[in-house]
């Protein structure tokens, strides 16, 4: 009795391992092709890093679709800021030495109050790095400084990412206007001439 007892004990546990082991497998083939394991989840593509309060996450600089943007275009830079520090603060200005001329933000400053996510994400990008002086291509980093009001200056190494396949649909800077100017055409001045002739009256 003893060895039966202990041989239907086994074959329980057998039976109870094998059914533990079967169930994801038959969750994933009731999910079918929808299965959320099977969509496409991507990597994290930019810098983040925490500093003074400030959280900075998925930094990044997208690139041309296909080879690199030249020397003198610009590029659009993508990032979120979440503020967990005492009080509100405020992205003041943002500079890429040696990468651009200049960093435009959209409204001069971004502001970030407390406890607050700044997405910076788009459509259309917040961050622009203008008149670039090297040509940018996907693969490289660009050191960019954030400098905020409270919080101080920091720099983060940022990827540049492609403008393909998942980046496609993250929108480039808009293309400069060209400036409008005004050429005036000298009018024809007439000029009057009024002669007066004075007779002596006797």
């Amino acid at each position: 009795m003893i060895r039966r007892s202990s041989r239907r004990t086994v074959a329980r546990r057998t039976l109870i391992g094998a059914l533990v082991l079967l169930l994801p497998a038959i969750a994933g083939c009731e999910a079918g092709t929808d299965a959320p394991t099977l969509e496409f989840h991507p990597a994290n593509a930019g810098a983040d890093t925490v500093f003074n309060g400030i959280r900075i996450s998925d930094a990044f600089v997208l690139g041309a679709p296909v080879g690199s943007l030249s020397a003198g275009s610009s590029a659009s830079m993508f990032l979120s800021l979440f503020n967990t520090g005492p009080g509100d603060d405020q992205l003041m200005s943002a500079s890429a030495p040696g990468w651009a001329a200049s960093v435009q933000l959209s409204g001069g400053t971004v502001s970030v109050p407390v406890n607050t996510d700044v997405d910076l994400s788009g459509p259309q990008p917040s961050v622009v790095l203008s008149n670039l002086t090297k040509p940018v291509e996907g693969g490289v980093a660009i050191p960019v400084t954030l400098d905020f009001q409270h919080a101080g200056s920091v720099t983060l190494e940022v990827p540049v990412q492609p403008q393909a396949d998942y980046f496609s649909t993250y929108s480039p800077p808009p293309s400069p206007t060209p400036s409008a100017t005004a050429s005036a055409s000298p009018k024809s001045s007439t000029k009057a001439s009024a002669t007066a002739s004075a007779t002596p009256t006797a």
